[in-house]
C-alpha cells in the first residue's frame, strides 16, 4: 500500500513516479480508514495495488486541472457535483457497469463521475451541553436566539461540505429561519473541526453529514446523538471520477468500477459509515442507521447550486454571524 500526503513540496517530486507508473493513483478527499478499505477491494477485484494522495476536494482538483497536459493521478473520489461540476474540462466520462446499481437520479449527464456514496444533512448535538436547553428536533429550533454562538458549521468558501450544507439550507428553510440560524453559527474554516468541536464539548450542535455525527456514536461516546429534522433534510452524493488522460489506461477504469462495487460500498459502509449510492445494500444490515425510505428528504438541485457558486457566496459573506473559528 502506498500512502501520499498532498503537499506543494511533493507535487514535483510526485509527477517524475507516477507518470510512469502502472498501477493507478487516486487523489483522494476521504480518511485512511476508508482509503485502506478500497485499496484492499481494487487489489482483489481488478488485481492490482493502488498509490493513493490525500488531501482537500479543492486543493486536489485543482491539482487534477493544473496536470491536464501531462496527468499524473488516475481516479479523483470524492467530491459534491456542485464542486466537482467546475473541473469537468479535467475529467473523463466513464459509464461503469456499477451505474446499473445506481438510482438514475445520482448519475450525472455523459457520467462525468460516478455516484460513490450518499451524505444525509443531520444535526450533531452534544446533550451534555444543552444546559437545560431542549434539544433540537427542527431546523427552527436551532434559530432560537438561545442557541446564538452554540453551533459550529463549516464555511461553505472553504468546504465543500459548507458549501452543500448551507446552500441546501437556504433552500431548505424560509428566509427567516435561515437568517436566524446563521446568525447563531460559528463558522470553521475546517469541515473537520465540526464533529469534533461537538464532540469533545466546545459545542452544543453542528451541522454536518450523518457519516460524521455516527461516528463519535459507533465509538461509545453516548452523550452524542443524530437529530434527523422533522420538517425535513436533504442528501448529497459524492462522486469518483476518472482523470481525463489517465496514466493507468484500462486499469484506472477497473478502478472505478471496483470502487463502485458492492464489496466496496458494504466495506465503505462498515469502515467509515459512508451510506452506499447502490440500491442493492441494505444500510441496517451493517450498521445502525436508518433507511434511507424513513428519513423525510427533500430533493436539492446540485446543478443550480453549482451555477450559483459565486453569487451564493458574495451573499452569504454578507449574513450576519455568530463568530468564526479556525
Amino acid at each position: 500500500m502506498t500512502v501520499r500526503i498532498a503537499t506543494p513540496m511533493f507535487f514535483a517530486c510526485l509527477a517524475a513516479t507516477s507518470a510512469s507508473a502502472a498501477d493507478p493513483v487516486i487523489y483522494t478527499t476521504n480518511p485512511m480508514p476508508a482509503v485502506e478499505a478500497v485499496q484492499a477491494v481494487i487489489q482483489e477485484k481488478a488485481g492490482t495495488p493502488t498509490g493513493v494522495i490525500t488531501g482537500g476536494s479543492g486543493v486536489l482538483l485543482r491539482r487534477v486541472e493544473a496536470e491536464k497536459a501531462a496527468p499524473q493521478g488516475d481516479v479523483f473520489w470524492s467530491s459534491s457535483a456542485n464542486t466537482m461540476g467546475a473541473f469537468k474540462g479535467a475529467l473523463e466520462p466513464y459509464a461503469s457497469p456499477e451505474l446499473a446499481a445506481m438510482p438514475k437520479e445520482l448519475r450525472v449527464a455523459d457520467d462525468y463521475f460516478q455516484p460513490a456514496n450518499v451524505h444525509v444533512v443531520t444535526v450533531m448535538v452534544n446533550t451534555d451541553q444543552l444546559n437545560g436547553t431542549a434539544p433540537p428536533a427542527d431546523w427552527k429550533d436551532l434559530a432560537d436566539p438561545v442557541w446564538k454562538g452554540r453551533i459550529i458549521l463549516p464555511d461553505p468558501a472553504n468546504s465543500s461540505t459548507g458549501y452543500t450544507i448551507v446552500w441546501g439550507l437556504s433552500k431548505l428553510l424560509d428566509e427567516v429561519t435561515y437568517k436566524g440560524l446563521v446568525s447563531n453559527v460559528v463558522v470553521s474554516s475546517s469541515s473537520s473541526a465540526v464533529p469534533k468541536g461537538v464532540a469533545m464539548g466546545e459545542y452544543a450542535a453542528g451541522v454536518t453529514f450523518e457519516t460524521n455525527s455516527y461516528s463519535y456514536v459507533d465509538g461509545g461516546q453516548t452523550e452524542i446523538s443524530i437529530v434527523y429534522p422533522s420538517s425535513g433534510t436533504f442528501t448529497t452524493p459524492e462522486y469518483a471520477a476518472l482523470i481525463k488522460g489517465a496514466p493507468a489506461g484500462e486499469v484506472a477504469k477497473k478502478a472505478i468500477d471496483a470502487l463502485l462495487s458492492k464489496e466496496a460500498q458494504i466495506e465503505l459502509l462498515k469502515v467509515a459509515f459512508r451510506r452506499p449510492s447502490r440500491m442493492d445494500i441494505k444500510v441496517s444490515d451493517y450498521v445502525k442507521l436508518p433507511e434511507l425510505a424513513s428519513i423525510k428528504v427533500v430533493k436539492i438541485d446540485e446543478e443550480e447550486a453549482a451555477r450559483n457558486r459565486d453569487a451564493f457566496l458574495a451573499e452569504w459573506a454578507t449574513l450576519p454571524k455568530a463568530g468564526s473559528s479556525k
